[in-house]
């Protein structure tokens, strides 16, 4: 049997998890951290960035990256809500989920690209903070179903069939 490169890329070791959830409801306001939200179409309802640009409807951060970036800034360990993303995701590799779809407990997001970040970065981290962050800045994603998320809901591809 030949495994090919489709076949390799719809493996998971195993779901993820949403493990924090951050609202931006204004411009460098603090961010609002339920534990549930509701998605629509736009975006997660109170988010300042929610209806902009359906490709960046919802930020995705790994939550495994943070000690990364903690440790390039000589920091013992970094708060999620600094990123500024909407999502903290453990146990299942973001960059992987880039042009794929996968939910997030009822929510059906697709991967439209990486997060990269913004200069502000440099502000919120210190000096640094724009490269500390390079290549752990998450992915962005657009809703294709709507509905409520909450902390522990598993993060999971939508696998199709790999043989085709």
């Amino acid at each position: 049997m030949t495994t090919t490169l489709r076949m390799l890329m719809s493996q998971y070791p195993r779901a993820g998890r949403l493990e924090w959830i951050g609202l931006r409801p204004a411009r460098r306001a603090a961010l609002e951290m339920p534990d549930q939200a509701e998605v629509n179409a736009a975006g997660l309802v109170g988010d300042r960035y929610a209806g902009r640009s359906g490709k960046r409807a919802v930020t995705l951060i790994q939550a495994e990256h943070l000690p990364a970036v903690a440790a390039l800034l000589g920091r013992a360990g970094l708060d999620p809500a600094v990123m500024r993303r909407n999502l903290l995701v453990s146990g299942i590799n973001l960059y992987a989920l880039r042009g794929e779809r996968f939910r997030v407990g009822e929510v059906l997001l697709e991967g439209t690209g990486v997060c990269d970040p913004c200069s502000f970065m440099e502000e919120s981290l210190g000096p640094g903070g724009y490269n500390a962050m390079r290549g752990h800045g998450g992915i962005t994603a657009r809703v294709v179903d709507p509905g409520r998320i909450a902390l522990g809901d598993a993060v999971a591809a939508e696998l199709e069939d790999a043989s085709a």
